[in-house]
């Protein structure tokens, strides 16, 4: 008996295995085009973190690599007993929550009532008008933000003292206090329609059955949207939520970096910057691997903590 099942199971192995390499067979020629993508996702991403040997070394340029002296964990010591560090550390944590919270927020309302506005010339004028940012330089558009909040005739001081909000103009930009919140608002301002393109997608497969139901049961556009719309994006919410997670780290550092000034640098100094001015800005190679390998661990212990606490309570993840 014990041999026949296992016949049986041998049999269905190989069936399953002639099925998977007629299913490449037939499907080679999509393998073949996937090809050089693959290649450019090796030699970009991929082979460069054999440079990570850096930061556990005392490195040099110009010096052979096994000729380099190994330090060990040297600099990731230094970089834990600088308090410098925790300081650009908190400005980057608030700074990317601050962002993640209203990044994700801001564009899904966004589409939603986009998606509601039933004269298809004023959608598609809002939604061209609102993405168009995003192609801007962070150049250009630190340049309007800083015009826009300046002293001397900023556009908000002008509608803060003509309604009496104000006795005399805020110097915005002077202020760290306020660093935060431009920062945030200036990438609301820039990204938010952008960001809209992909769940106005979504939005856009979800059956018209569903809503011709819901009207004839009289449900209002607000029932329809909280009880139709929201449920049918949930997915594309979900993942998009999680990777977000995962480069909470990851802000960048154009937008401090061209909005900020030393007298704000406390607040404006984030883990991009310190790794440029502390580590490639001062010939310490070593050290600013070693601050962007510590963002890269903590990216991926956060998307992988998100992924698994989504996908326990929502049965929704990216893997």
């Amino acid at each position: 008996m014990k041999a026949v099942t296992l016949n049986a199971e041998n049999a269905i192995k190989k069936t399953k295995k002639r099925s998977a390499w007629k299913g490449i067979r037939n499907q080679k020629y999509l393998y073949y085009m996937s090809l050089p993508f693959v290649l450019w996702v090796f030699v970009f991403q991929y082979l460069p973190l054999w440079g990570w040997t850096m930061a556990f070394q005392k490195y040099k340029p110009g010096v052979n690599f096994f000729e380099q002296k190994w330090v060990g964990l040297e600099h990731f010591r230094t970089l834990f007993r600088d308090d410098h560090f925790y300081l650009v550390l908190r400005n980057t944590l608030a700074m990317s929550l601050m962002g993640l919270i209203a990044g994700f927020i801001v564009p899904v309302v966004f589409a939603l009532l986009l998606n509601e506005v039933r004269l298809q010339a004023m959608k598609r004028f809002v939604q061209t008008v609102s993405y168009l940012p995003h192609f801007v330089s962070w150049v250009v558009a630190a340049g309007i933000v800083s015009k826009m909040l300046s002293t001397d005739g900023g556009v908000v001081n002008d509608i803060l003292l003509g309604l009496h909000l104000i006795d005399k103009p805020i110097q915005f930009m002077a202020q760290g206090h306020w660093f935060w919140g431009i920062v945030t608002g200036a990438d609301i301002w820039k990204e938010t329609g952008w960001n809209a393109i992909i769940y106005l997608a979504a939005i856009a497969g979800i059956g018209p059955e569903l809503y011709e139901a819901a009207r004839v049961d009289g449900a209002s556009r607000f029932r329809q949207m909280w009880h139709i719309t929201l449920p049918g994006i949930r997915s594309t919410i979900i993942v998009l939520l999680i990777m977000s997670i995962g480069h909470l780290l990851g802000t960048g550092f154009e937008k401090q970096f061209l909005l900020g000034n030393h007298l704000v640098i406390d607040y404006s100094e984030v883990l991009d910057l310190y790794a440029l001015n502390y580590g490639l800005g001062m010939g310490r190679y070593s050290f600013g691997t070693a601050i962007n390998i510590f963002n890269s661990v903590i990216s991926l212990i956060l998307l992988f903590a998100a992924n698994g606490i989504f996908k326990r309570f929502t049965n929704e993840s990216i893997m």
